[in-house]
């Protein structure tokens, strides 16, 4: 997912998908911890993802204000 993608959604749709990323981000945390993560770049990725939200959430309140 690329940042021109998530700046043509809404703040609340941001908000489920930030939701639904903490979510994985934890269960692959969890994954991690007990050696069953098949894929260990999937966290990187997440990561990212989460911060991408949150840097578009933050343009969103920077222009509107």
């Amino acid at each position: 997912m690329n940042a021109s993608e998530l700046r043509q959604k809404t703040k609340e749709e941001l908000n489920s998908m930030l939701l639904d990323l903490s979510r994985e981000q934890f269960n692959l945390k969890m994954q991690k911890a007990t050696g069953q993560l098949s894929k260990p770049d999937q966290v990187k990725k997440v990561r990212r993802d989460i911060a991408r939200i949150h840097t578009i959430l933050r343009e969103m309140a920077s222009t509107a204000s």
